[in-house]
């Protein structure tokens, strides 16, 4: 019976129903089902379907968005259930993400946010026109093993490499990986900057940060 509604949870992040996932969490947590179970087993499963289709561009921004809200509308139901049992679900990684100083476009950035957060990562979103000082200083706070930055504008593009260097300076290099986006950069200025990872979209972002990873 679980296996049956385990296959509906991840049609419906397939299909971006949220009001469905929202209704089949609660029915899994009526039924018993351990709340871990149903995301690893049923509404990842469906977001890992949503970033493949994506990818080879059957699926296009709009579906990549309605997933990933129908994720959010499960995980609101399950989440709560696992914090008040001492459980949580498995974090693949802890990123701090922002849009960088003087670019004060957002979509991208929050859909990147939002995608990373359906797979199982921790994100912290710091918002758009963020210094370089305090990508620093919440990377820190956070223990960030990825830093991801955003810029939309061929001027702000330089602020990624300011962050990079401020993150050298204060001994965090080492420590945490780079990975940068936004429709003017490319890999070569990834490559020139010395950061760790390039997307293009928000879900080769979920690509690239597992495989920093490591997953």
């Amino acid at each position: 019976m679980s296996e049956e509604l385990y296959k509906q949870m991840a049609q419906a992040i397939i299909e971006g129903d949220d009001e469905a996932a929202a209704a089949l969490a609660q029915q899994a947590l009526d039924q018993g089902i351990d709340p871990l179970a149903a995301i690893n087993k049923g509404f990842t499963v469906g977001m890992d379907t949503v970033g493949e289709l994506y990818s080879t561009g059957e699926y296009f921004l709009p579906d990549l968005i309605l997933g990933g809200e129908a994720m959010k509308a499960a995980l609101a139901v399950l989440e709560p259930v696992l914090q008040a049992r001492g459980e949580a679900r498995e974090i693949l990684g802890t990123v701090v993400l922002g849009t960088v100083k003087g670019d004060i476009h957002e979509i991208g950035k929050a859909l990147v946010g939002s995608m990373l957060s359906a797979n199982g990562f921790q994100v912290y979103d710091l918002g758009i026109d963020i210094e370089a000082a305090v990508f620093v200083s919440k990377a820190r706070e956070h223990a960030a093993d990825i830093v991801a930055l955003s810029a939309l504008l061929t001027t702000t593009m330089l602020h990624q490499r300011d962050v990079i260097e401020h993150l050298a300076e204060a001994g965090l290099r080492d420590k945490v990986k780079v990975m940068v986006g936004g429709s003017p950069v490319t890999q070569e200025w990834a490559d020139k900057i010395g950061a760790d990872g390039f997307a293009e979209d928000a879900a080769g972002a979920v690509v690239v940060a597992k495989k920093l990873m490591g997953v």
